[in-house]
């Protein structure tokens, strides 16, 4: 407390990452008990079924299409474990461990069996004679569709890359998981037909959707055809280093306009936006395709089209290392970086895992005493902290209802510059507990998000 603000803790992501590992140790019995007063709990995490019951609770209230597919083997030192089940919906959901430690980024674990998995039902879908000679492979996105799995392994030396450390780097664990993946789906197949028909028919629905929303790409960017700054909208940067440079998505033209102003024309690009974008939890992808905002924002990351509905995605090809939203520091604009959210973490994920998505935090105060020097305060706790420490002085208070209300001055001292800036980096935690609060929020089913509203609610944080 005397180093941190804040230091408590949230019991809901507690109590997931042990639920989490109790899914991947079957043999293990954890106790959680909230002795905080007015928040006692006490709960128990068992898992007897392991990745099968993980499979299970993902899949909860979705329309599933064939059994749940599991298998364990050990091979070269390398135990590796994987339970799989494909849904009747379009998404892909894929979690990978290693030793425990979720693998955030995935790896070469995840590689193998997603590489191997593809190559199979290729396989059985011309020994079936589903696809013809003249018919091109199903894609890795094609034969994933519906799929919810877990692939876990056990390995002895394990290494991590990437900027969190979560990605697996180890060969050696890719071409193990690739041969008993090659191994136990093809076992399983050939004694479960039902199960195989239903997994190709995936895959044929989601050939079709992908080749009819290629055909409409390839209309719209034909009758669209706009560059990066062709709409008026983005100011870009004069650099072409993507290392250095950094877009600001901002919204309303009279925050735009200031922010314009009162950038590093070097290396900071703008981005206005024009109110609220589309909830793309409740659209569909045509709606999403054609909401003008989530196109320009596409055409200016420049990475290529979204995450999982096309095969031209490479975030190597980033414009920016760093994406910001920054937003009024009201309700509003909390609802408009949800959104925003929202649509990277369900069409480009890769933007948040790879740590390219940052929020800015513009001040909500400023503070001038009758002699000394201004100061910037960043939330109500600053301001209380502040009126404690000066209660003898007098000072006037200036409360910024939204950036436009900054002169360019003071949006460059406390939001744009680098060097006096305060930037929250976007990182996912919990895939799986990121994924159902996503869809419970921001989706069409109402009752599960007042439960957690009316749950909640004394945790809420009123602003004054």
């Amino acid at each position: 407390g005397e180093i941190f603000e804040k230091t408590r803790f949230k019991a809901d992501a507690i109590k997931s990452r042990l639920h989490e590992t109790a899914y991947l140790n079957p043999g293990l019995t954890i106790e959680f008990e909230d002795k905080r007063k007015g928040s006692e709990d006490k709960e128990t995490f068992h898992e007897p079924d392991g990745l099968k019951a993980y499979i299970k609770d993902l899949n909860n209230g979705k329309e599933t299409v064939c059994d749940i597919v599991y298998f364990k083997k050990k091979q070269e030192d390398i135990e590796v474990e994987v339970a799989f089940q494909f849904v009747n919906e379009f998404e892909e959901n894929i979690l990978g461990f290693c030793n425990n430690i979720y693998t955030q980024e995935g790896g070469t674990h995840i590689t193998g069996f997603k590489t191997k998995f593809t190559m199979i039902i290729n396989q059985y879908a011309r020994e079936l004679g589903i696809l013809k000679d003249k018919d091109a492979n199903f894609t890795g996105l094609d034969v994933r569709n519906g799929m919810t799995a877990v692939v876990a392994v056990k390995h002895p030396a394990p290494r991590f890359e990437g900027q969190t450390k979560t990605k697996l780097d180890n060969p050696d664990a890719g071409t193990v998981v690739a041969n008993v993946t090659g191994d136990e789906v093809q076992l399983y197949f050939d004694r479960h037909l039902d199960d195989l028909n239903a997994v190709i028919a995936c895959a044929e629905k989601s050939a079709k959707i992908r080749k009819a929303e290629e055909k409409a790409k390839t209309n719209m960017l034909t009758k669209q055809k706009f560059s990066i700054d062709s709409n008026g909208k983005l100011a870009n940067c004069e650099s072409k280093n993507p290392d250095e440079c950094e877009v600001f998505i901002v919204e309303g033209d009279s925050a735009g306009g200031s922010a314009k102003t009162a950038r590093n024309r070097r290396t900071q690009a703008i981005l206005p936006i024009r109110g609220k974008i589309l909830n793309v939890e409740k659209a569909s992808i045509d709606k999403v395709l054609a909401n003008a905002e989530i196109k320009t924002m596409i055409n200016s990351f420049n990475c290529g089209f979204l995450e999982g509905y096309g095969n031209d995605f490479d975030i190597s090809k980033l414009r920016y290392n760093k994406i910001i939203i920054m937003t009024d520091a009201d309700v509003d604009g909390a609802h408009i970086d949800t959104l925003l959210l929202t649509f990277f973490y369900r069409f480009m994920p890769e933007l948040i895992n790879q740590g390219h998505v940052y929020i800015a935090t513009p001040p909500l105060y400023k503070v001038v005493p009758k002699k000394g020097e201004g100061e910037y305060l960043y939330d109500d706790k600053a301001l209380e902290d502040y009126r404690k420490k000066h209660t003898s002085g007098t000072f006037t208070l200036q409360r910024y209802k939204g950036l436009g209300e900054m002169d360019p001055d003071q949006l460059w001292e406390t939001t744009l510059n680098p060097e006096t800036r305060i930037l929250k980096q976007v990182e996912i935690e919990d895939a799986r507990l990121a994924t159902e609060v996503t869809a419970m929020l921001m989706g069409t089913d109402v009752p599960p998000r007042r439960e957690f509203i009316y749950t909640h609610a004394n945790e809420a944080e009123i602003d004054a």
